[in-house]
């Protein structure tokens, strides 16, 4: 049978932890608590980018800000972006900042005896200075992050080698190579070293 062998950097991507009211009500995590990697990102969209990449940084940064000293809590979260759903990358980082923090659209889960409603809580163009902004409801704390695109600029041969990666007689060897670059370039931007595509604005 055959396995998931997955680049070793997916594992040196820090994990975010979460609490869920509603996996602790039902008993599907002891204490609620849900650890989502990178690996999980990587899967929900189906492949590894510099814009997934991103996408979680920004929500491992945003829950950082607004749970300094406590664990995050899933479906406590709103999160809004000012640009529609359809328009560029928007619909990919909401997935996956979704995936983490449960915030969903209408189709969304709308609650168990009036708790643990997560519907409407993932919101589209909305005013707003920044590109998206999560907001906790307990507190109503906020953080807002503007986009600024991606720090590490792709590889100069990067073009070069996708079309014959992608002709339908690519052998093996010239699909590897584009591969190769190309985890090359997401495992750079997930560097700690390397400038965030993402930049928190002043409150």
């Amino acid at each position: 049978m055959a396995t998931m062998n997955t680049p070793a950097y997916y594992d040196t991507v820090p994990a975010i932890l979460m609490m869920d009211p509603l996996a602790r009500a039902r008993g599907s995590a002891e204490d609620g608590l849900v650890e989502y990697r990178y690996l999980d990102a990587v899967k929900l969209t189906g492949h590894s980018c510099p814009t997934v990449a991103g996408a979680w940084q920004l929500t491992h940064a945003a829950l950082a800000r607004l749970y300094p000293d406590s664990t995050p809590v899933r479906s406590h979260i709103r999160v809004e972006f000012r640009q529609p759903l359809d328009e560029g990358v928007v619909g990919v980082i909401a997935s996956v900042v979704s995936l983490v923090t449960g915030a969903a659209n209408a189709g969304g889960f709308k609650g168990l005896a009036g708790h643990f409603g997560r519907k409407d809580l993932l919101q589209f163009e909305v005013p707003m200075r920044g590109d998206i902004r999560l907001t906790r409801l307990d507190s109503g704390q906020s953080v807002e992050f503007m986009r600024r695109g991606h720090s590490v600029p792709s590889p100069a041969n990067m073009s070069q080698l996708l079309r014959p990666a992608l002709e339908p007689q690519a052998s093996d060897a010239e699909r590897q190579a584009f591969a190769t670059v190309w985890s090359g370039w997401v495992e750079q931007t997930l560097q700690p070293t390397s400038a965030p595509d993402w930049v928190e604005l002043e409150a």
